[in-house]
């Protein structure tokens, strides 16, 4: 698996080893925390289903050395070690990683997608909540999650496991203090659906001068009241949709009274975008058209592809924890490799909205020698039809020091 050392220059900028120093992980000296985080996120980049999975690499030097180890820790000291960390930890790794990441993917980030994600757990009956699952099609025991994905670069850049049902509505605003602990300003823009916050919440953002646009849920009396308005008071937009196809919609644009919303919001209802009923878009933007509302929501389904990725490539859904903090830290690496395979997509030419596991399999999932030399770690790939868009890339012509690897620096060599 010599392809794991492609996302070594990323790690080296942004400092890996200190963000894990300034979050206070436990370590100890034959495992100091930056190996023991490294070598928990190597199986999220290599794309294994647990981690009892890292036994298939017990005596794979290179991975161990990708960690700053020998060779990997044993399944139990993986399996074992996030029973040791705490909600502030992860919270801390996030604000450092999201920090050092943003100038490099997403210097001028605005709009944000808001999603929850249940993780469902298989066992005997616990303490745990029950959530909607959708492939279940019902509500079973499950971990809440909460993710926020950058619009534009397709990062996320926030995660929170340690959830109750309680805590599920105030979340927006959690990850509102965040942004402004980072950056020094509040998002401009967020995107979510009408089961993510409540509408006290709503007010909070309009306060803040944030932008918002989420759906409201289709009662039976706004129903009625939409059929009953005359045909002329619906108007006619047409947006683009994928292989340049056109979608002609009709919409109403109005302003309504919420509860528990201070002052007047506004309505969006729409027909043509394939429900039978009318969709409505509620949000405290004046001066955007009811067009551009519509196209900048529809860019949420991007989060959504981003969790399917996480559950289909980073096997989300594969955890067996009752303990939420155990599964915090797993949605935090998640975070981590998901911005890994973003850095990677963007350095390689064509392929910058490439899913992780095309990029794993035509890429990652490549094979070779490591060398350590006195000044540098030679990785020499073997022959793969995609190596000439690596060299392209130059991944390792920045010359960055891994702090980890005695501060020698990485090198790649194609055939």
């Amino acid at each position: 698996m010599a392809g794991l050392f492609l996302f070594l220059p990323l790690l080296g900028r942004v400092q890996f080893d200190q963000l894990v120093s300034k979050a206070d992980y436990p370590g100890s000296k034959m495992i100091p925390a930056t190996s023991a985080l490294l070598s928990l996120l190597a199986l999220k980049l290599l794309n294994k289903e647990r981690r009892s999975h890292i036994n298939d690499f017990n005596f794979d030097e290179a991975i161990g050395l990708f960690a700053g180890l020998n060779i990997p820790p044993k399944k139990s000291y993986a399996t074992a070690y996030s029973y040791g960390t705490v909600r502030d930890q992860q919270q801390k790794l996030l604000s450092g990683w999201v920090s050092a990441l943003a100038p490099l993917l997403f210097p001028q980030a605005k709009g944000f997608a808001l999603d929850f994600h249940p993780i469902p757990f298989r066992g005997d009956p616990t303490g745990l909540e029950q959530h909607y699952l959708p492939k279940r099609g019902k509500a079973d025991t499950s971990v809440l999650s909460f993710f926020a994905q950058e619009q534009e670069s397709r990062v996320l850049c926030y995660v929170n496991a340690n959830l109750t049902r309680r805590d599920q509505a105030g979340e927006t605003m959690h990850f509102v203090e965040f942004w402004y602990a980072i950056t020094g300003r509040d998002p401009e823009w967020l995107y979510f659906d009408s089961k993510v916050t409540r509408y006290e919440e709503l007010s909070k953002l309009s306060q803040r001068g944030i932008w918002f646009i989420t759906i409201r849920r289709r009662g039976a009396a706004i129903l009625r009241r939409l059929q009953s308005l005359p045909a002329g008071q619906w108007q006619q937009a047409v947006i683009d949709t994928a292989q340049r196809r056109h979608q002609r919609l009709r919409y109403v644009d109005e302003t309504v009274k919420l509860p528990a919303y201070d002052g007047e919001i506004r309505q969006v209802a729409v027909t043509g975008l394939g429900r039978e009923q009318p969709t409505l878009f509620l949000s405290n933007n004046v001066k955007e058209s009811a067009r551009s509302l519509i196209i900048r929501y529809a860019g949420r389904n991007r989060v959504e592809d981003a969790l399917g990725s996480s559950v289909n490539f980073f096997h989300l859904d594969c955890l067996a924890s009752e303990v939420r903090l155990n599964v915090d830290l797993d949605t935090t690496l998640t975070v981590l490799a998901n911005g890994c395979y973003r850095w990677l997509a963007k350095q390689l030419r064509g392929f910058e909205t490439a899913a992780p596991k095309q990029l794993f399999r035509k890429f990652v999932e490549t094979s070779g020698t490591i060398e350590i030399e006195r000044d540098r770690i030679v990785v020499r790939f073997d022959k793969r039809s995609h190596n000439p868009i690596l060299r392209e890339a130059a991944l390792d012509q920045s010359n960055q020091k891994i702090p980890w690897l005695q501060n020698l620096f990485a090198v790649f060599q194609y055939p």
